[in-house]
């Protein structure tokens, strides 16, 4: 499974998390979390879906497993922006909202 340690380790570093806070926030030990993150053990379905969910993402993506919609560049690009949103603090997110709020009344300005 070293798609999912890869993985694992890129979702976390993309929000700023230890492998001890991802674990806490799972539900998991150290330990446990660890075995998941080196390739030495696989979760279960249902831990593999706390992980997701602690990590802001989906198991599918965890997994490296890509549907043939994913490929798009448009898709690719929104799922990078929830990647840049959910490592943000409240306060930023709150900013990029309203900056991207500003650019969608721009665009319908010029449309009408």
């Amino acid at each position: 499974m070293e798609p999912l340690a890869t993985n694992l380790r890129k979702q976390a570093r993309l929000l700023g998390l230890s492998n001890a806070e991802v674990a806490r926030r799972a539900g998991l030990t150290d330990r446990r979390y660890g075995n998941y993150v080196t390739g030495d053990r696989e979760p279960d379905l249902a831990t593999l879906l706390r992980i997701s969910e602690t990590l802001n993402t989906t198991p599918n993506d965890l997994l490296g497993i890509r549907q043939a919609g994913d490929q798009d560049a448009e898709g690719k690009q929104l799922r990078r922006l929830l990647e840049i949103a959910g490592a943000m603090r409240p306060g930023d997110l709150q900013l990029l909202i309203i900056q991207a709020e500003a650019i969608v009344a721009a665009r319908a300005a010029d449309a009408g």
